[in-house]
């Protein structure tokens, strides 16, 4: 009777597919060994760790087994070292046990170059035979506890034998990371190098912004109080801690949130100059675009500064004191104060577009975040960010061109023939809101559109003298 190719069989696995795998090895005890242990062994794999006392070496996962590192060495072909630099000394009496083992360094130093060479350079020179592979070293314990989220999932290795770096990413990649191959040893540094960096994408972004509001409240700072005391005899000092503030970081939020959108208008206008795509920008703009996001966060972060203070500002003891002295004076007159139209409908309009701006401010920073961000697709990142992003920057201005009205008339704006603070402000996001209107310009938008496509100036010049000399 023929047997059905396509049938399964039902029988036990004999003894010899039932052995159990081959066990990984760990040297190190320490948070990041009994961590990357359990998350080995949540994935099915068999641990072992090799330690110098291995009967007292402290708690570790369930189902692992402590015993020497000779030992350990011998049970395993892929040996992780979770133990610091200073103590590689002793692997070089194991190079025997070692020789044509996989060695995962995923050590990391406490500065920058603490030492001549990368760890893993100076591993694989005390174990010449060994495959050593530098990986999981941009990852915590925690992380490595809790499993990949989104926000830390990526595992960067390097190393010079292809079977070596395919054990250790088939291995990454069954605990839940994805694996980024960064090539050879020769990379090694950089990947060390990783978990040192303090917020590199932000040092820019922060020193615009500590800049800004350093020059802003000194600004201020003269403007208001300085004049005050020195013109007039008054101390108002008290004011530098609520009023003097509350004029700085709507400033400095308005600033920061045009210079996100300034290199994008730039580079349009300089493609448009060009008339072609395929040139690289200048590396400054690069830079600058590539700090946008940083950029627009801390933007909001000011808006945010800057609607709490608002927000408190019935509660300030100056702000009740000059309400109930009105209200007295008033009284003692007899007299009540006239209803104004116009400034109401000033009034609301600015609170309005205050509210609206600062609404779509938020959006775009919810829209920033991975998990959201990643929702969405590239049209929908891209509406929310560049033309709800604009509208935004349009309404803020508007609300700061509603704050100044009419006061730009008045001699009293300019004491010491200094300008006010939101004139200042106005300059950068009124240029870049013109800037875009005139990208926005059908003639100017169709020829942006078609550089965008691929077309090319240069291009389309030679095909013309090419037809001419035919």
């Amino acid at each position: 009777m023929s047997k059905n190719p396509e049938s399964v069989s039902l029988c036990p696995l004999n003894s010899a597919a039932a052995t159990e795998p081959e066990p990984l090895c760990i040297f190190g005890t320490g948070d990041l060994g009994r961590s990357l242990g359990q998350r080995l062994l949540q994935s099915g794999y068999r641990v072992v760790y090799g330690s110098r006392k291995p009967h007292s070496c402290g708690p570790l996962p369930p189902g692992t087994q402590a015993m020497s590192h000779s030992a350990a060495a011998q049970s395993a072909a892929l040996v992780f070292i979770c133990i610091h630099r200073e103590h590689y000394n002793f692997l070089e009496t194991l190079a025997p046990e070692l020789q044509g083992k996989v060695l995962v360094d995923v050590s990391n130093n406490l500065k920058k170059n603490l030492y001549p060479e990368a760890n893993v350079e100076y591993l694989q020179r005390l174990v010449p035979g060994a495959h050593v592979v530098k990986a999981f070293n941009t990852l915590s314990a925690w992380t490595l506890q809790n499993g990949p989220s989104d926000a830390n999932r990526q595992v960067y290795l390097c190393g010079n034998s292809a079977e070596a770096k395919q054990a250790v990413a088939e291995t990454a990649t069954k605990l839940g990371f994805t694996v980024l191959d960064r090539g050879s040893l020769c990379a090694a540094r950089e990947l060390e190098d990783f978990p040192l960096q303090l917020f590199p994408e932000w040092r820019l972004p922060l020193r615009i912004a500590i800049g800004l509001t350093a020059f802003f409240y000194f600004y201020l700072l003269i403007r208001i109080v300085i004049y005050t005391y020195v013109q007039k005899g008054d101390d108002i000092s008290f004011r530098i801690m609520v009023s003097l503030a509350n004029k700085v970081f709507p400033i400095v939020s308005l600033i920061m949130l045009s210079l996100c959108y300034l290199p994008g208008v730039i580079a349009a206008f300089l493609q448009l100059y060009r008339g072609t795509k395929y040139r690289r920008f200048p590396d400054w703009l690069d830079r600058w675009m590539l700090c946008r996001k940083q950029l627009g966060l801390l933007a909001l972060a000011f808006a945010f500064l800057h609607v709490l203070y608002t927000l408190i500002i019935p509660q300030r003891y100056y702000v009740r004191n000059r309400i109930a002295g009105s209200t007295i004076l008033l009284i003692k007159e007899n007299k009540t104060s006239a209803f104004d139209s116009a400034l109401a409908w000033r009034s609301d309009s600015f609170l309005s577009t205050g509210i609206l701006g600062f609404g779509l401010y938020v959006l775009l920073g919810i829209t920033s975040l991975p998990s959201v961000s990643n929702a969405l697709s590239w049209r929908e990142f891209s509406f929310v960010q560049s033309k709800l992003g604009y509208l935004t920057l349009f309404f803020c201005t508007l609300h700061t061109y509603l704050y100044g009205w009419n006061k730009f008339l008045k001699p009293t704006s300019y004491p010491w023939y200094t300008l006010p603070g939101y004139l200042l402000c106005l300059i950068v996001p009124t240029v870049v809101l013109v800037l875009k209107f005139l990208l926005l310009l059908p003639c100017v938008d169709r020829s942006l559109t078609r550089i965008r496509q691929g077309w090319d100036r240069t291009n389309k010049v030679d095909d013309g003298e090419k037809s001419l000399l035919a």
